[in-house]
């Protein structure tokens, strides 16, 4: 008889261990809140009109299509019942042999209460439109606003340089100086300013001290503002409070400083740990729960080489997910289990056209040879063919042209779903 694996999440763990796993010994559950699967670094480039959201969405259907030992249910996991090995559902309970938490992670505003509810976030596919929605609104609102309203509205700050933020803050340079222009000739660009605010010492601070550098300067360069060691004390939806005493005013704040993992109810107190991570194994598995594992963002895995836990990063999460599915293939044949440890294929960000940086080992590369190889891997990471081709051709279209056609506003006609734009 096979046994019964209930997977929470279609993130890249929970896809990767869904595909793995021996289709004639596990049924599998996937559950999820949403019905794709979401490609998280290329965010930023629908948030700037760069590529169509369909681009990196993937219906979890779609692809499990033809894979009968996977059911998929849309819905929220809300409690574990252990002894019982039960969950507790928006849609109903269900039983499991082997439960796999792989919820990813939400933005963390470090306990600022104010903040959310004015700042603009990237965490999912939708949260991507609305900042897209959001930026296109505001230039056609300073079209007819008056001088006192346009300083808030020139005023574009990202909050957090790593990745995503320098990612984000890059593009938005680019679009200020080919794009947007030749949409609103009436607009002045040169009054609108983009700020990157850091609270470390460098931009990409996890990188080595070359990407952290060049970084800095290929933005600088391209207009960007880069507050170093200054940190977001408040934001009300109009002036934002720097620690440094500054204030800007701005109508549009994107979140990027920092993720904490989601949360469960029915784990013991000894398997929580920092930043909300689920503590684990070697092999995965939640301390001192029975069948239950943690994959990716949410697992907090401490090794001789990661003391502190694995980088939250999507070669973790896909390479767990395959270890763990060879694992519970060798737990029904009673044979040794094998642990994890994260090889680090190193880390990159793209800042613009021809300007990216990579770190490989002990070699930093950074410029145009960068650039090509963030491209690559980005491609080869995207689930399907047909999606490669058409980003992989937006790209080309885009470098040709400095242009796309993508700068839709796309909003229902009596539900502004945009923040702070009047």
């Amino acid at each position: 008889m096979k046994k019964q694996i209930v997977i929470v999440g279609a993130g890249f763990a929970g896809v990767q261990l869904a595909k793995n796993l021996d289709e004639s010994l596990f049924d599998v559950l996937l559950i999820d809140k949403i019905n794709h699967h979401q490609f998280q670094p290329l965010f930023y480039q629908v948030a700037t009109s760069q590529i169509e959201p369909s681009s990196i969405s993937f219906p979890i259907r779609n692809i499990f299509k033809g894979k009968n030992n996977i059911q998929i249910r849309l819905a929220e996991v809300l409690e574990i019942i252990s002894p019982e090995k039960k969950i507790i559902t928006s849609i109903g309970d269900f039983h499991y042999d082997a439960l796999i938490l792989a919820m990813g992670c939400k933005t963390n505003f470090f306990g600022n209460t104010d903040i959310p509810k004015h700042a603009l976030t990237l965490k999912t596919t939708a949260e991507a439109i609305q900042i897209r929605n959001h930026v296109l609104q505001t230039f056609e609102n300073i079209i007819s606003a008056t001088t006192e309203q346009k300083e808030a509205l020139f005023n574009l700050v990202i909050v957090g340089a790593g990745p995503t933020g320098v990612e984000l803050a890059g593009a938005f340079a680019e679009i200020k100086e080919h794009v947007l222009p030749k949409d609103y000739p009436k607009i002045d660009f040169s009054k609108f300013h983009i700020t990157l605010v850091e609270g470390s010492k460098h931009t990409l601070n996890n990188m080595s001290e070359n990407s952290k550098t060049k970084s800095q300067e290929y933005l600088q360069k391209m207009g960007v503002e880069v507050l170093t060691e200054t940190f977001v004390k408040d934001y009300n939806g109009e002036k934002l409070l720097l620690s440094t005493g500054n204030t800007i005013l701005t109508k549009t704040v994107i979140w990027s400083a920092g993720v904490i993992a989601n949360t469960i109810l029915g784990l013991p107190e000894t398997a929580k740990g920092p930043g909300n991570r689920i503590v684990v194994d070697r092999m995965n598995k939640v301390l001192d729960t029975d069948g239950v594992y943690a994959l990716g963002d949410v697992a907090y895995m401490q090794t001789p080489l990661y003391p502190k836990g694995h980088p939250q990063v999507a070669n973790v999460a896909i390479n767990q997910a395959k270890n763990l599915a060879k694992n519970l293939k060798y737990l029904s044949a009673n044979k040794a289990l094998k642990e994890y440890e994260y090889n680090d294929l190193g880390s990159m960000a793209t800042i613009g056209r021809n300007k990216a940086v990579v770190d490989i080992g002990k070699f930093p590369i950074s410029g145009y040879f960068a650039w090509l190889i963030w491209m690559f891997l980005h491609l080869m990471l995207i689930l399907s063919v047909k999606n490669k081709l058409i980003i992989f051709i937006n790209w080309a279209w885009a470098y040709i042209t400095k242009d796309t056609s993508l700068r839709l506003i796309l909003t229902a006609e009596n539900n502004d779903n945009t923040k702070n734009v009047k």
